[in-house]
């Protein structure tokens, strides 16, 4: 075959044209992308700064100014202190970590362009393009080799020590999380989820009360799970007549004042617009025709009447094996959570604090503990093929988009005569094409994990994070990016098994190049999807406008979307593995992937504070642990990688031996930090310490003070105790933030030894006394219980007898009232007052029409108001719709 019809793999200046035509490409796309993204962000806050109106007042981030790059300084000056407070724990870690992994690659980069690169440089293997940068220009023999052993090996001891300090300030991060009164107050703080109960335990709630009675404070309640299929079919179908007839009332209010409008710009006498009708019978289709409102409101009041008498009887429900127990002190909840409850097997072995009745996947408490351990295997085993499945199937697809096989075709010849479009389709299209396969993947996971049994949505995204990562390492990386190198090692070596390694110091260090590609195209391109919110904008914008046409859809479009958790944060830990793996081998991949990390860490502040809400995704930064372990499985890689890359360059001298003992020494090394992390502070992270409950408990001031994660007291400006001291408290406030943002990355010595050289780094006395009621409130043990006791006697439920809190930590179905309220605008109350009436009058004291906070516009269009909650509008029981239809301000 003529060589100028085949691909140049080993053209010296392909892997360039491959390089400079993916960055550029993505560099235009991706500048198109901010340039859209900037002139869209003032017009459309819906989408781009929700967080501004539509959450709680105390949430909410200050508007920007309609500059063009107005945004980025405004996102950086927040200070962490504001994200926790308006964004919680969970997204704090995770721009942390994302924070913590920028500096680390930046420092690579840094001293790996001032240390190997040079070396790789003068190499004199003779390569050329970008392959000249790498490990492969460098002669096996030559003892420059240490270079690069050692730069890995410093590199890998200071990235373990800033992840030890990492976990160590997350260790005290968390436990104030767990003991201020904003968390520990909250019901879900003192209460556990303890499924598979045996049948002696679900049938006798004494009994069960008895046994967790026996932990610190004992037991405030117990709610063993109860369930109706009958009762939940009926509320579903409440709540979808409900939907239906606000919809139909909606519309008829609008077009009631058209008509309006109309006859009165005539002349005319108004005539009310005749009312809808339909057909009784199944789709409505068949049947005798009826007054649509009438008919709704009727089949929406026997609706709440079934409901109503079946409340009732609610201690007749059938019993399910899972129980909420909450105890009068939140300790006793972590305490149950760790020990052995029963001797048989699989019997209450799944027990989770901190459990909020939202977060919990009601149907999978009702699986047996055998049915759900058989459903797990079933669902790794799936997982698992799925990986190799996958892996088939993505090879195809990249297949049918290499050049080699392309150009083949007639249609597709001429990339072979222009350089320049061979190497963007070559740099782009296989990267593009995995990208998109992969955005099917967490669909697919998450709906295996959730047959499987998970009882909690939040523990499903945390699973989710182990599974995806896995997932993506195999698929995108060993198999996707590293295929053409691996392929040829192993084919090669079926061959020829003496030339394995003499392949993998020359094939290993050219696969670089779709390393580079692929971070280019996640930096650029994935960046810009993240911040232009394409998906959000079509549905939170275009699609309302569609078909969001009731108050209370309109105000739903305008509430922030959640962060996809499970599936984003294996992909920043993905980009660490692709830039650590190469830190010795092509060094210029940590620039890019710093770059990367960068690029993130300014559009992810921007996003937590003005777009994302994850007021459902609550678990004190569960995650990050979970991603320094995907971390620490990249170093494994990266350092398995070492290994081999120094066995094959082994020679018979005791200088080439001596680098792989080396190399593997690193391997122990990392192998004995991470015992240590799992015995030091693993077990700290899930649970509440009793040392830390106990010292709470003495002095609940503590709760409420920044910790100090040095747990050291040297530098100590007064006891925490000392109310009194006002300045003293404001000062360790601010030498605490100072630990907590710089202990990681330089020596504690450092610090404290600062703090002593310049002490108005912690502020005059002037503005710590201004700055003072910044703090968070204190409380004392008395003002603590007292909250705690408020949260939990909350007014008695009349229908079941029970009280509020029960209702609260009871499933869907029973949580629901046996009323509605429809939320209508009003309108004009003379053309529309009637109907409303009537539609509460058929409802039979069990509807409740409510008009406040919407309008309907000049031009005919609904408008909700988003500071006006509906779904505070509560009422409990007939009674309760009644005097409220008398109190309400206007008149019906």
């Amino acid at each position: 075959m003529d060589s100028s019809t085949t691909t140049s793999d080993n053209s010296p200046n392909n892997s360039v044209h491959t390089f400079l035509s993916s960055l550029f490409f993505n560099l235009a796309v991706s500048a198109g992308i901010l340039l859209l993204f900037c002139i869209l962000r003032p017009r459309f806050k819906r989408v781009y700064a929700p967080r501004t109106y539509a959450v709680e007042r105390e949430k909410r981030s200050e508007p920007i100014g309609n500059g063009i790059f107005s945004w980025i300084p405004a996102v950086l000056r927040v200070p962490d202190e504001d994200i926790i407070q308006r964004s919680g724990l969970d997204t704090y870690m995770f721009l942390r970590g994302i924070r913590s992994n920028l500096i680390i690659f930046a420092v690579i980069g840094v001293v790996s362009a001032a240390t190997i690169l040079p070396i790789n440089i003068l190499g004199t293997n003779g390569l050329t393009g970008l392959d000249s940068l790498s490990i492969g220009n460098v002669d096996s023999k030559s003892s420059r080799l240490w270079v690069h052993v050692g730069f890995f090996g410093l590199i890998v001891v200071w990235t373990l020590w800033n992840i030890v300090g990492e976990l160590r300030i997350y260790t005290h991060l968390r436990m104030w999380w767990l003991t201020h009164p904003n968390h520990a107050t909250r019901a879900q703080a003192s209460t556990v989820l303890v499924t598979d109960l045996p049948k002696t335990l679900v049938n006798n709630e004494e009994r069960l009360f008895r046994m967790f009675d026996t932990l610190p404070g004992g037991v405030r309640q117990i709610f063993v799970n109860r369930s109706s299929e009958e009762l939940a079919d009926t509320v579903k179908k409440r709540d979808r007549l409900a939907a239906k007839l606000e919809k139909l009332l909606t519309k008829y209010a609008v077009k009631c004042i058209k008509t309006y409008e109309k006859a009165s710009l005539r002349g005319d006498m108004y005539v009310q617009p005749q009312r809808p009708v339909m057909r009784k019978g199944p789709l409505s289709v068949v049947g005798s025709k009826v007054e649509t409102f009438e008919y709704l409101a009727a089949e929406i009041a026997m609706c709440n009447h079934y409901i109503a008498q079946n409340l009732k009887q609610m201690q007749d429900f059938k019993r399910e094996p899972s129980a909420l127990v909450m105890f009068n002190k939140q300790v006793a909840a972590h305490m149950a959570s760790q020990v052995v409850l029963d001797y048989k097997p699989f019997s209450m072995g799944n027990v989770t604090a901190d459990v909020n009745p939202e977060d919990i996947i009601w149907s999978n408490l009702k699986i047996s503990p055998w049915s759900r351990r058989i459903r797990g295997y079933i669902s790794f085993g799936i997982t698992l093929a799925l990986t190799f499945l996958w892996t088939i199937l993505t090879a195809f697809i990249s297949g049918l988009v290499q050049v080699e096989k392309l150009t083949q075709l007639e249609a597709f010849k001429w990339l072979t005569t222009n350089k320049y479009a061979l190497g963007i389709f070559s740099g782009i299209v296989p990267s593009l094409v995995l990208a998109l396969m992969m955005t099917l993947l967490p669909h697919i996971l998450r709906l295996l994990l959730r047959l499987e049994g998970t009882p909690r949505f939040s523990l499903i995204d945390l699973r989710l994070l182990h599974r995806m990562f896995f997932f993506q390492v195999w698929n995108v990386y060993l198999v996707n990016i590293l295929s053409s190198s691996s392929l040829v090692i192993v084919t090669s070596s079926l061959s020829d098994p003496t030339g394995i390694f003499t392949r993998l110091q020359e094939d290993v260090p050219k696969s670089a190049i779709n390393i580079l590609t692929y971070v280019l195209l996640l930096t650029f391109i994935g960046a810009g999807k993240e911040i232009i919110q394409g998906v959000s904008l079509a549905m939170r914008y275009l699609m309302p406008l569609l078909f969001a046409k009731t108050p209370r859809k309109i105000a739903s479009a305008e509430k922030p979307t959640e962060f996809n958790w499970g599936a984003t944060i294996p992909t920043h830990t993905l980009v660490f593995l692709f830039g650590f793996s190469y830190t010795f081998i092509a060094p210029y991949v940590s620039w890019f992937v710093a770059l990367y990390y960068a690029i993130f860490y300014i559009i992810y502040r921007y996003q937590f504070l003005y777009v994302y809400n994850d007021s459902k995704w609550v678990t004190g930064g569960l995650s990050y642990p979970k991603s320094i372990k995907q971390i620490l499985v990249g170093i494994y890689i990266s350092e398995i990688y070492l290994v081999l890359m120094m066995l094959s360059r082994v020679h018979g001298t005791a200088d080439s031996v001596m680098r792989v003992v080396v190399a593997v020494g690193l391997v122990l090394f990392t192998v004995a930090v991470h015992l240590y992390i799992n015995d030091v502070y693993m077990p700290a992270i899930n649970y509440l310490p009793l040392k830390k409950a106990f010292d709470i408990e003495q002095n609940p001031l503590l709760a409420s003070e920044f910790p100090d994660v040095l747990g050291d007291e040297e530098v100590g400006f007064g006891d925490t105790s000392d109310t009194s001291s006002l300045i003293s408290l404001e000062q360790r406030k601010k030498r605490n933030w100072i630990y907590a943002m710089y202990s990681s990355l330089v020596p504690t010595l450092f610090i404290k030894q600062t703090i002593r050289a310049f002490p108005s780094i912690l502020g005059s006395s002037t503005n710590t006394l201004v700055n003072s009621s910044q703090t968070a409130p204190a409380m004392s043990r008395s003002q603590t219980d007292k909250h705690r006791l408020s949260m939990i006697d909350a007014s008695p439920m009349v229908t079941a007898g029970r009280n509020e809190l029960a209702r609260m930590f009871s499933s869907p179905e029973i949580r629901a009232r046996p009323v509605c309220n429809l939320w209508v605008p009003l309108g004009n109350e003379k053309l529309f007052g009637r109907l409303l009436w009537e539609i509460e009058h058929y409802g039979q004291g069990t509807i409740l029409v409510i008009t406040q906070g919407t309008e309907i516009t000049e031009k005919f269009k609904v408008r909700a108001d988003t500071d006006f909650d509906i779904e505070a509008v509560e009422v409990g029981d007939k009674a309760e719709v009644y005097h409220m239809q008398k109190q309400r301000s206007v008149s019906i």
